[in-house]
């Protein structure tokens, strides 16, 4: 019994010592986290992949040249005609919209409708009356109230339809496909030119991808820089693997950030040129229609993220209508634009109150609401 213990305890032994070995030998390796991260985004398949968005792009641009015809007198645009480029495509415009935005679009007295109304006509600042209609104003078509529609159904949909198709991507299964996807909705394109202008020729930015490229000083520190970084970083965190999800998911979340203060920081720019522009003793036709269509510009840029998915934006649907309301443009009553042009002494304090409170929502710095007056791609020719 003696001899049959000592046995078993040297096989014992002998097995542990055996396992001891066998991990010696075979040392779990280290998961790589260096992640490299390219100079250029790879957009070999950019145009297989992103077919359905850059649809939905083209789409808003015919939508918009519809209503845009407009700002001729002679020219008068139907509802009929709005409704269907609206509705054209698959997807269409109407498929990706938010709910609350197409709500505001069609139906009877929509935007789509208001415009219709207001083509043909002329219209010059003042308190509308019974039965007064919008019309045609230094070269831009405004509704009865002063707001150009024009601009709510363009700059709306960059945030409503193009920013919440987005937030579908950003919520699914993101690819490498879905990175491209993503590019493309935000206007941009593999060559990433920093330049909405015809000097970028074919690979021009567009949608809010234009305006990023307006806000950015090309100095290497822009937002727009900036989220062509997170997008290559992204792209090549996909191309990693399971090891880079870190990466992968903190350049999603800095992508949507991104995104939506281009969007805040452009709503800061259409307040800034209206001040200095109405502020003046004796401000022209062309001065004051240019600073209403700016104004309308901005209404259209914040109308447009509200109702979208809170967990992808900072700011809050309370807090878009704290600055509709300062727009003169509450989301719950008419709108009264024109008073920034009847009576801009008591009317374009407002418009500084905006930038404030997007400054704090969005932790701008003093130099950033100063570098937001300019159209950076137009003042450095590029």
């Amino acid at each position: 019994m003696k001899l049959k213990f000592l046995l078993l305890g040297s096989v014992a032994i002998t097995l542990m010592f055996t396992s001891c070995e066998k991990d010696e030998i075979t040392p779990i390796a280290p998961i790589n986290t260096n992640l490299t991260i390219p100079d250029s985004y790879d957009g070999a398949n950019f145009d297989g992949n992103a077919s359905a968005q850059l649809l939905v792009i083209d789409q808003l641009s015919a939508l918009t040249a519809e209503a845009k015809r407009g700002r001729d007198v002679n020219n008068t645009v139907t509802k009929t005609d709005l409704d269907n480029l609206f509705t054209t495509g698959t997807p269409s415009l109407s498929s990706e919209v938010t709910t609350y935005f197409k709500a505001k679009l069609e139906g009877e007295n929509g935007w789509f409708d208001e415009l219709a109304k207001s083509s043909g006509n002329s219209w010059s600042p003042e308190a509308p009356t019974t039965g007064s209609t919008g019309g045609v104003y230094g070269g831009y078509l405004f509704d009865e109230n002063g707001l150009e529609i024009e601009q709510l159904i363009e700059k709306g949909q960059f945030g409503a339809t193009l920013y919440n198709h987005a937030v579908k991507l950003m919520s699914g299964t993101i690819t490498l496909a879905t990175v491209d996807q993503l590019v493309a909705i935000f206007g941009a394109n593999p060559s990433f030119s920093n330049s909405g202008s015809d000097n970028a020729g074919t690979d021009k930015d567009v949608a809010l991808a234009n305006y990023g490229a307006r806000r950015d000083k090309a100095d290497g520190n822009g937002m727009y820089t900036s989220i062509k970084k997170e997008f290559i970083t992204l792209q090549a965190a996909l191309k990693g693997g399971d090891d880079f999800i870190t990466e992968r998911d903190a350049a999603l979340e800095n992508i949507k950030t991104l995104w939506e203060k281009i969007n805040a920081a452009t709503v800061i720019n259409y307040c800034h040129s209206p001040i200095d522009k109405l502020s003046q003793t004796n401000p022209s036709d062309s001065d004051i229609s240019s600073a209403l269509h700016a104004i309308s510009e901005g209404i259209g840029f914040i109308y447009g993220i509200k109702t979208i998915d809170q967990s992808y934006r900072v700011i809050t649907d309370t807090q878009i209508d704290d600055v509709l309301t300062l727009f003169n443009a509450p989301s719950d009553a008419t709108a009264t634009v024109y008073k920034f042009a009847t009576d801009p002494s008591s009317e374009l304090t407002k418009l500084q109150q905006i930038i404030s409170k997007l400054k704090t929502i969005y932790g701008f710095t003093d130099q950033e609401i100063e570098d937001f007056k300019s159209n950076w791609v137009s003042s450095q020719g590029r």
